[in-house]
């Protein structure tokens, strides 16, 4: 399974706002963007951030992908 934030990327281009504005805006290091780039772990405490500092809900930035199931 994983979290994919492709939503948020989408959301902060239709804000106009760049990858790196987040960093001010939520009160994030440059580390924690890495990892949402490279959809890695965040504490919910980052989303919380993000959120906060977007006014959205998490399933506005974030997606949950199951991991296929191989056929026996």
């Amino acid at each position: 399974m994983s979290v994919e934030y492709y939503r948020l990327w989408d959301l902060l281009n239709r804000r106009g706002l760049k990858k790196t504005s987040l960093i001010k805006l939520a009160n994030i290091s440059s580390p924690t963007l890495a990892k949402l780039s490279k959809g890695e772990v965040v504490t919910t405490e980052i989303i919380n951030k993000i959120c906060a500092s977007l006014d959205c809900q998490p399933a506005d930035i974030m997606e949950y992908i199951p991991d296929q199931k191989e056929d026996s």
